[in-house]
């Protein structure tokens, strides 16, 4: 396991009612990578990192507990989907990147490097699953429903990025 923490600036993107984004750049305050095996025990401790590091921000229990599901949901997908038997344990790895900046704004980064999403489109629909029975095909759904932004981006045989954003609080910015 490792941890880094980095300073950074983000640019944002707000929508507006009519469909228009505006950028504008804002200062991260707090950055933290780590990664971790891609073992049910550290879905567990996904959560209480989140919650540790999102606590800067003094968030509602409310608050906290959508950001804590959506990682979750996250890092049980890399568990479940990203990697197969014949990937050696050793190479079974997920990667988290945390970041906050100064409009409160929660990022959450969840990489692996398994086996990819075929169709992302189809695999963001509500219960479709690529894991039999056992699965609800919920997760993204669920990581949908608990954020503000979310973003996946995968390629076949190289990985897969989850991206959760969520605002924290009161905002500092104008739209």
């Amino acid at each position: 396991m490792s941890i880094k923490t980095t300073a950074m600036t983000a640019k944002l993107k707000f929508k507006e009612k009519g469909g228009d984004i505006k950028m504008k750049k804002s200062r991260v305050v707090n950055s933290l990578k780590i990664q971790f095996p891609a073992k049910s025990a550290n879905e567990a401790f996904s959560r209480a990192l989140i919650s540790s590091f999102a606590a800067q921000l003094d968030p509602t229990v409310e608050e906290l507990c959508d950001i804590k599901t959506a990682v979750s949901e996250a890092v049980t997908n890399c568990i479940v989907h990203a990697y197969d038997d014949s990937v050696p344990e050793k190479k079974k790895i997920i990667k988290m990147h945390c970041f906050y900046d100064e409009n409160n704004l929660l990022s959450v980064k969840i990489t692996d490097n398994g086996r990819g999403i075929e169709d992302v489109k189809k695999a963001m629909e509500p219960l479709y699953t690529t894991g039999g029975e056992d699965r609800s095909g919920m997760g993204f759904p669920i990581m949908q429903s608990f954020t503000d932004e979310l973003k996946v981006k995968s390629v076949l045989y190289k990985g897969t990025t989850v991206t959760l954003k969520k605002y924290i609080g009161k905002t500092n910015y104008d739209i």
